[in-house]
């Protein structure tokens, strides 16, 4: 095996402690840098939800909504509107609510082995 004489073996842990040394030397000094960093640098706070704000006053309606009667169709004032326009308001100039839609993807069928 290789055997150290007593004074290698000491200039060998000397070495180690000044390597160790200087690792925690620069650890504590990248860590002091990292927080006075911090300290000086002008904190913005996130928000998550948009501050609180107060509702708006609601606009007066033309027409009162219709009233509902218990088991009777629901009431439908002002009328609902149809996603898809027809294509007599498209030629005029309105545009679909919802986007056209994806086309089918057909497949051949599934063989039977």
């Amino acid at each position: 095996m290789n055997e150290m004489s007593p004074d290698e073996t000491k200039r060998a842990y000397r070495k180690d402690m000044l390597l160790a040394s200087v690792l925690i030397m620069a650890g504590l000094a990248i860590s002091g840098l990292s927080l006075v960093q911090i300290a000086v640098v002008d904190r913005q706070l996130a928000q998550a939800t948009l501050p609180l704000q107060s509702s708006p006053t609601p606009t007066p309606q033309a027409s009162p909504p219709a009233e509902s009667k218990p088991g009777g169709e629901r009431p439908t004032t002002p009328a609902p509107e149809p996603a898809r326009p027809d294509a007599q308001a498209q030629k005029d100039g309105a545009t679909p609510t919802l986007p056209a839609a994806p086309a089918e993807k057909m497949a051949p069928p599934i063989k039977d082995k």
